[in-house]
Order: C-alpha cells, then structure tokens, then sequence
C-alpha cells in the first residue's frame, strides 16, 4: 500500500538530514548519485534526453535495479501484481495493450504471454532499457507472440493509430515525469483508446507540498493529475483496489467519456 506518511517533503533539508542520521549506509551512494545527476542533467537540459542518460547507466548496472526492483524475487512480484490486476480488472487475450515505459518487461512480458500475437506494443524512451527487454522476450520463450517494443523520444503517439487498444498501461512513468510529460500524454492518450478502454498510470502520492527529488522521483496530489486529465476531456479516478497492494505507488485510471 502507499508509503506514509504522504505529507512528507523528501526535498526539504529536514528531511535529508534525519533521513541521512537514520540511515548513515545511505548517505555515501546517495552523494555519488547526486554528482552523477548534476553531471547529466548539465549534458542533457531536456528531461527526456536527461533521463534517458540515467537509464543508460543503471541499466549498465543491472536492468532490474534500473526498473526499481532490487532483486529477481522482487522484479518477478511487482511485474505478477501489475499482471494479475489487469487480469482483475478484464484484461482479455483479444484486447489490446499499450505499456508505456515497458522497461525490460517486469510485466510485459507477462501480458505478452496472455494476449493473443500481436497484441502487445511496449515503448520506451531508453535504448538500453529495451535491449534487456529483447533478452527477456527471448529467455521467455515468447517470440511467437511477435510483441511490438519501440523507442520513442515523447509521448504523443503520433506513430499509432486512433482507438487502437483496450488497455494503456504505464507504472513508475509518471514518478519519474515532470508535469509537462505528464501533461503531454494526458493530451494524447484519449486518441489512442479504443471505444470503452482505459489508461491506468501510477504516481509517487503526497497530500503535502508536491516536490521532486535530483529530478529523478516526482511527487504529485491526486486532484493535480486528476485536474490535467480533466484538461484535456478525460475522466479520471483515483483507484482505491490498488492501495491495498504491496507497493508504495498510488493508481489512477483514465477513460473517454462517452458522447453525450
């Protein structure tokens, strides 16, 4: 479930120091993390070029810690749960998933593996990040599902067609986004919904001052997201289900209203 408490500024120096005062084996790693950031953030002023590079080099260290799971019994769990709640929540062999962010297929290629051929379209905006999910596809044995993995360098989808899939799917994107990516998709994503689909998305929660951390891990209210799906013509709820799961990210599902 959602970590708490959700008021807390892990910007503010406060913060840092007793984070630091409590957890001194941490201090050091994230110093090195820090430098690293700065370095790439001074080469790479656009976001996505930014954080491309960062991907480039956890990746480099290991394609799981790079997603956020700290070992293959925690990448095997946290790619079951997203699986087994769209499962929950009617995902049929027939739809149509889009995964945004699909990474090295913690889940992906679970939904591979139960949609029909063809039915999956992974994107990403990290080169490295795919090629590991290429080698997981193949260690899977899933080739002949002929799932679509593609690079992108936005998400405006301009490259898709219109109501093309019953599902779109992007977990531990947005936690990483800055509001203007964020924004960017809301403002597409309606197109690329079929009649009836939805796009579930998940955030990092806080119900205090919204902040980010290095530009890397993003905290955002509940209202701000639901208030730019709004923007754009969506509809959107704040999905109860999902906080009584194991993992520290908060969902959201976005639909097309119907014609009036």
């Amino acid at each position: 479930m959602a970590s708490a408490p959700l008021n807390r500024n892990r910007a503010s120096l406060l913060h840092k120091v007793r984070y630091a005062l409590g957890n001194p084996a941490k201090v050091v790693p994230h110093l090195r993390r820090s430098v690293r950031d700065l370095g790439l953030r001074l080469r790479h002023r656009d976001h996505v070029a930014y954080y491309r590079a960062v991907m480039a080099s956890d990746t480099a260290r290991d394609p799981r810690a790079a997603v956020g799971s700290r070992n293959e019994e925690r990448w095997l769990e946290l790619g079951r749960m997203q699986f087994d709640y769209l499962l929950d929540h009617g995902l049929a062999p027939g739809h149509r998933l889009l995964e945004i962010g699909c990474g090295n297929l913690r889940a992906g290629w679970r939904f591979i593996d139960h949609l029909d051929a063809g039915g999956y379209y992974g994107i990403d905006i990290s080169p490295d990040i795919l090629i590991s999910a290429k080698e997981t596809l193949a260690r899977r044995g899933l080739q002949d599902k002929l799932p679509h993995l593609t690079l992108v360098r936005d998400l405006t989808f301009d490259f898709l067609p219109e109501g093309r899939f019953d599902v779109v799917h992007a977990h531990s994107v947005f936690s990483h986004s800055p509001p203007e990516v964020i924004d960017e998709c809301l403002a597409h994503v309606g197109r690329v919904l079929a009649p009836g689909g939805f796009f579930d998305f998940t955030f990092d929660r806080t119900e205090g001052a919204e902040h980010h951390v290095l530009r890397e891990d993003f905290y955002y209210r509940t209202e701000t997201l639901v208030a730019l799906a709004e923007k754009h013509g969506l509809h959107a709820r704040f999905m109860d289900d999902w906080e009584k799961l194991p993992h520290g990210q908060s969902k959201i599902r976005v639909t097309v209203p119907a014609p009036a």
